[in-house]
């Protein structure tokens, strides 16, 4: 990790244990503030980073989708070199399974199955970018949960994703 505090990173990080404790509506504020001074062409990782975790703060799949389309843009404009300028050892690569996971999901909830279909399938092929242990678990775990729901044609939102309070 680099030495110097990325004080956007740690704002995010702020915003999202706002909403984890429940309070979502402050948690999009302060995302939303920050979303304006990063700006549409800031920096990927803020971006990013940014917009994963605005989209679990929100119940609506479309408002959901909104957010999930602006961090797979934002992870296909970020480097790895950017990325491990953040976090040594951390890989671009390992971003992709999240953000198509919440993808499909996002498209499955809305009933655009043949999209979620796309995004789970991207979703397995980028999952051995996955790291070994609990977080690597669990988004597997989800994959193989959301391609069940799409092939059902279920469109529920399931009980263990993350959403607004």
């Amino acid at each position: 990790m680099t030495d110097t505090p990325d004080p956007i990173m740690e704002a995010i990080g702020r915003a999202v244990m706002q909403g984890q404790n429940g309070d979502s509506a402050a948690a999009r504020t302060a995302l939303l503030d920050l979303w304006n001074r990063i700006g549409v062409t800031g920096d990927p990782l803020h971006r990013c980073t940014l917009a994963h975790s605005m989209a679990d703060l929100y119940d609506d799949a479309a408002q959901a989708l909104a957010w999930d389309v602006r961090a797979l843009d934002a992870a296909d404009a970020a480097t790895d070199e950017r990325v491990q300028a953040h976090q040594a050892g951390l890989e671009l690569a390992g971003f992709y399974p999240s953000l198509h996971l919440n993808l499909a999901d996002d498209y499955r909830r809305l009933g655009s199955f043949e999209a979620a279909e796309e995004h789970v399938r991207q979703a397995e092929q980028a999952a051995p970018a996955l790291p070994e242990g609990p977080y690597g678990d669990l988004i597997r775990s989800a994959i193989t949960g959301v391609a069940a729901a799409i092939a059902a044609r279920d469109t529920a939102p399931r009980a263990s994703a993350p959403a607004a309070s």
